[in-house]
């Protein structure tokens, strides 16, 4: 795709957010800590932006990148709504564009803002998708608090470092401003409130379906076929089970790993954060929007983005 001045299409010579000025001491600090003890001068709320760029981009983007992935199974985990994800044929027949749009969209509300031209352009090509389809708000709601809960609880089991409480709230308000933007109804306007939903609707919702099953496994095989050839996937399967709650592998129908390899696993895991934490802090930011996907090696706009049908 050629490149061009249009600030809905990508150009992977853009010049970077705006918060990238206003937080560069700290981004180019050797201080390992620089960018947790900016944040932590920030307000959770007004500054939840560029909190979020920070997080996602410069101190987790690794762990939020994995986190989100495995968010993406725990919706699949819901029986009443995966009938949908299998008649729109987009998670079955089309896997990898499904993922790259999905990252993408995200992506771009996440480092540019929802307020800036690309961030609203992507909330807007969302709603148009969604809105094509009857979904239920409790399901919205559930949807948006995997992305609230699950980077914390994988930092907390993996990461480099824990998310602070006041980072935490921050990623709560940003994804907060998102919903309402998205229509999502009775959104709670507490963090505590939130996550005993998203435990709640777990335990009422999670149960198994052939539908669940269908999305999960297509899912996971697309995760498998960037490092292993076809043949090895029923070897390489139970690696990614290691990494996934048993209530969760039941309501997919996939069986749970041998505790051996849940420890090899987990522990490797562990081990990476132990490792980047050990390293000099990142000096240049992780954009997903700026790396060649197999779905868009050329680039996109925005308007390419989810189901044309």
């Amino acid at each position: 795709m050629e490149q061009s001045d249009n600030p809905l299409i990508l150009n992977f010579s853009a010049p970077l957010p705006h918060w990238e000025e206003k937080a560069a001491s700290a981004i180019r600090s050797r201080r390992r800590f620089a960018i947790r003890d900016y944040i932590a001068t920030l307000d959770a709320r007004a500054d939840c932006q560029e909190i979020a760029y920070l997080l996602n981009n410069y101190e987790f983007p690794w762990d939020t990148t994995r986190s989100l992935e495995f968010a993406l199974f725990r919706v699949f985990g819901v029986a009443k709504g995966s009938p949908l994800l299998v008649q729109t044929g987009e998670f079955l027949q089309r896997t990898q564009k499904r993922y790259d749009d999905t990252v993408l969209i995200l992506a771009e509300i996440v480092e540019n803002g929802y307020d800036s031209p690309r961030g609203q352009a992507a909330l807007v090509r969302m709603n148009k998708q969604h809105g094509r389809f009857r979904i239920p708000n409790d399901e919205f709601l559930y949807t948006l608090s995997t992305f609230i809960f699950e980077p914390p609880r994988w930092n907390e089991r993996y990461g480099w470092r824990k998310m602070s409480d006041h980072e935490k709230l921050a990623v709560f308000y940003f994804w907060l401003e998102v919903g309402r933007r998205m229509g999502i109804r009775e959104l709670p306007d507490d963090y505590a409130v939130f996550e005993r939903f998203n435990r709640d609707f777990e335990a009422a919702q999670f149960r198994y379906s052939p539908d669940n099953e269908a999305v999960a496994v297509a899912t996971r095989n697309l995760m498998l076929s960037w490092v292993l050839p076809k043949w090895a996937w029923k070897w390489g399967a139970p690696f990614v089970h290691a990494l996934i709650d048993d209530h969760l592998l039941a309501a997919v129908g996939m069986r749970p790993a041998p505790r051996w390899m849940q420890r090899l696993v987990k522990g490797s895991i562990t081990m990476r954060g132990r490792l980047v934490g050990a390293l000099p802090p990142r000096r240049k930011p992780r954009l997903l929007t700026r790396i060649k996907t197999p779905t868009y090696p050329a680039g996109y706009t925005i308007a390419d983005l989810g189901a044309s049908k």
